[in-house]
């Protein structure tokens, strides 16, 4: 496809090349998603957020105030025609797409709203991308579990066939199929469609995502501090599962720095994984002991082993040899780090400081490590 390895010393987003740029984020109100909008404000570009209501309640959109000087419009990505609106109003140069139904138990229970969100969606988002011809460059986020798990104990890679045991993961699977189908016939330069925009156009997979604001529900994490919080010990179900933990600022470094590569050159218009090293993939129950450690006060947990407990995957680890050898991409906070900021984050919040404040002190504290 004609990428080429990087010469650059490695991927890191620059604040610089960020700035005016009008980017469009789907998802915004969730955690992922306001992350990287309180970025992209700090490095001066235009951001203009498209979701639904936040999901849960509290979360990282309210209580980091994150809405807070860009413009954040209501809205569902299985709307076409209102996705349409926005983008003619607006005319993004980069969409960064993550508005997404996020969990597999939800996903087992609401299969319908799963892949009408997560399929369609994209489908959605891409028609719009197409249609508008405004955009440059469009990075979709999937999931690591867009992969057919094989229960390896090694990582997945780019190549390896889709998948998927759930609704969710399926979904996944099935949205890589879409954004590849939508790249190769009207995105670039051999585009079936005579009015090819030449949008370059890239998947990208992350690890178990990590970090403060994080409210999810059946998430380990959030479960975990949110029971802390309330001075309760947390009950964990599958202790011995591994995954590839990683802090959201990792994976969000990769996808805005590959929007920058995209920009000047569409060659690496691919699939990446932008997951930790792999010896940061560790067991839920290695995840417990250490916040319960650095949480103090009594904290701890214990396993639930009577459930009932829907089918998930024992193992699951992400290759990202790719992205380290062709983008110079590499995560840079170990695993204990990422658990010390995520706890900081939620006392943080449980002693009701000022959170968007305490949230960018994380995000310059990370740009100064990756300088």
């Amino acid at each position: 496809m004609g990428f080429r390895q990087s010469t650059l010393e490695g991927l890191e987003m620059t604040p610089d090349f960020w700035s005016g740029k009008r980017v469009l984020v789907t998802g915004h109100t969730g955690f992922k998603g306001g992350w990287l909008c309180l970025w992209l404000r700090k490095c001066g570009a235009s951001v203009y957020g498209y979701s639904l209501a936040p999901p849960t309640q509290p979360n990282l959109f309210d209580a980091a105030q994150v809405s807070r000087g860009m413009t954040s419009i209501t809205g569902d990505v299985r709307d076409l025609e209102h996705l349409q609106r926005v983008f003619s109003e607006y005319q993004p140069d980069i969409i960064i797409h993550m508005a997404a139904q996020s969990l597999v138990r939800h996903s087992y229970s609401n299969p319908i709203e799963t892949y009408a969100t997560n399929v369609m969606g994209t489908v959605n988002v891409l028609e719009a991308v197409r249609l508008a011809k405004c955009v440059r460059v469009a990075v979709v986020v999937t999931s690591d579990k867009c992969y057919e798990n094989r229960e390896w104990i090694w990582g997945y890679r780019e190549n390896e066939p889709m998948g998927g045991y759930d609704p969710y993961s399926s979904s996944k699977g099935c949205a890589e199929l879409v954004i590849s189908a939508y790249r190769r016939s009207y995105f670039g330069h051999k585009g079936y469609d005579a009015g090819d925009v030449g949008t370059a156009v890239a998947s990208v997979r992350a690890g178990n995502v990590i970090g403060g604001g994080d409210w999810g529900k059946d998430r380990l994490v959030p479960d975990i501090m949110a029971t802390f919080i309330k001075g309760e010990a947390v009950v964990i179900r599958s202790p011995n599962a591994i995954r590839p933990w990683q802090h959201v600022l990792e994976p969000l470094n990769g996808y805005l720095g590959l929007a920058e590569r995209l920009w000047t050159d569409a060659g690496f218009a691919q699939a990446w994984n932008f997951g930790p090293h792999s010896h940061e993939a560790k067991p839920v129950c290695w995840i417990a002991e250490r916040l319960s450690n650095l949480w103090g006060e009594g904290a701890e947990w214990r396993p639930d082993p009577d459930g009932p407990h829907p089918h998930e995957s024992t193992y699951l680890k992400l290759d990202s040899s790719k992205a380290r050898m062709l983008l110079g991409w590499e995560s840079r906070l170990n695993l204990l780090t990422a658990l010390e900021w995520t706890v900081e984050w939620y006392k943080g919040y449980q002693e009701k400081k000022a959170m968007r404040q305490l949230t960018e002190a994380q995000i310059d504290r990370y740009e100064k490590m990756i300088r």
